[in-house]
């Protein structure tokens, strides 16, 4: 108990270091205009918290009530802050104290080329103690298929992230070939810097999407038509609306007609670091246990042990990856048993199955020049993090 109240203090004293330096900040916003673009050096550099006072202003100014005001304020702060909604009834009292999300700050070597061996196998170890209470309890750890942490169930629900059917799901899977992923590697808005996120949160308040709200086939198309203007200055053509919608289908598996906004966040979080970062910078995000099973996928696909296989295959690969939450017989076992099957939410398999095969098949027929290991890691990256989220969502779309 000791060592529990201990891991709670320490908790708390890092959320009022973080209260304390908002605060600070808040009274340099209250500073005069002319003040602080001579303390910026003339730049234009935005921050967070800014785009979140723009949209809460926004917000205010409209004809909602207040509580519509001061629900849409927590959202975009809950967005800022890399949090989720509270449980309803959420008795702070019983519970824990929910970790303070810091996010990650890009190094100056993340851009150069990272040696990740094909030979030289990792261990994969899971940590000793729970994450939360930091006391072991053998058997009764839940590990997390992503990274090293492991899990009391019962530290979870009293932290609020583990509820009904989740953490039905979390037993029946985290010692699965399938496995369960923790709160931290669940979420991608995660892995996304403080200006990453600054950019992103400022392409949804232009395009006037609201934060924990689902969005509708119309919604998302529209949002896409104007995230492509934005950026290219001129319209969708038919063949990207096209790739658009069979986005949205695989954003929604379970045929519903809208998607979840941690669907929507968790695509676009991964769309945006396509687009910022190098292929070199997201291997870095890899952990063991993923790039461990991607060493296992590219033996597999390697069966004459030449180093090298067909495109067609990576291809394949790259919709191995997402296997999870299989509530039918799969479609299409790729070859690669240990990575998994295609699950018949996958995309292949839904109402765009012809067009999946379409495009499969003129990979196939290309005879492009082999694929190495090294080329094999680029182009399944983004995949391969991707596919980190408990969703049955496809949250990039092969």
């Amino acid at each position: 108990m000791g060592v529990l109240m201990s891991r709670r203090q320490t908790v708390e004293k890092v959320q009022k270091v973080s209260l304390a330096v908002s605060a600070f900040k808040d009274g340099l916003r209250e500073q005069p205009v002319a003040r602080r673009r001579a303390e910026a050096g003339g730049t234009r550099r935005g921050t967070l918290e800014q785009t979140v006072q723009e949209a809460e202003e926004e917000a205010s100014a409209g004809p909602s009530q207040p509580e519509e005001v001061s629900a849409s304020k927590a959202a975009w702060e809950r967005l800022r802050d890399g949090r989720g909604v509270e449980p309803e009834e959420f008795d702070r009292a019983n519970r824990f104290t929910p970790p303070a999300f810091i996010r990650p700050q890009r190094e100056l070597h993340d851009d150069e080329p990272l040696d990740i061996s094909l030979e030289q196998r990792e261990q994969v170890l899971n940590d000793e103690m729970c994450e939360i209470c930091e006391v072991w309890t053998a058997e009764s750890l839940f590990p997390c298929r992503v990274c090293s942490r492991v899990y009391h169930d019962g530290c979870l629900r009293r932290m609020g992230y583990l509820q009904n059917d989740s953490a039905v799901e979390m037993t029946e899977t985290a010692h699965t070939e399938t496995g369960w992923s923790c709160y931290y590697c669940d979420n991608l808005n995660l892995l996304l810097t403080e200006e990453e996120m600054y950019s992103l949160m400022e392409t949804l308040r232009q395009c006037k999407i609201i934060p924990e709200t689902s969005l509708t086939l119309d919604d998302f198309l529209h949002y896409k038509h104007l995230v492509h203007k934005q950026q290219f200055e001129r319209p969708m053509e038919e063949a990207q609306e096209e790739r658009a919608t069979l986005q949205f289908s695989a954003l929604d598996p379970d045929k519903k007609g809208h998607i979840e906004w941690p669907d929507f966040l968790s695509h676009e979080s991964i769309q945006l670091l396509q687009k910022l970062r190098p292929p070199n910078s997201l291997l870095r995000l890899l952990t063991v246990k993923e790039r461990e099973r991607a060493r296992t996928a590219f033996l597999a696909l390697d069966q004459d042990g030449s180093g090298f296989i067909g495109e067609g295959e990576c291809h394949k690969a790259q919709h191995a990856w997402f296997r999870k939450h299989q509530k039918e017989a799969p479609s299409c076992n790729v070859s690669i048993s240990h990575v998994g099957p295609m699950s018949e939410s996958s995309p292949a398999s839904s109402g765009s199955a012809k067009s999946q095969e379409k495009t499969l098949l003129a990979s196939e027929q290309e005879e492009a020049r082999p694929i190495d290991w090294p080329r094999f890691l680029r182009e399944n990256v983004a995949y391969i993090l991707a596919a980190r989220p408990n969703s049955a969502a496809i949250h990039l779309q092969p």
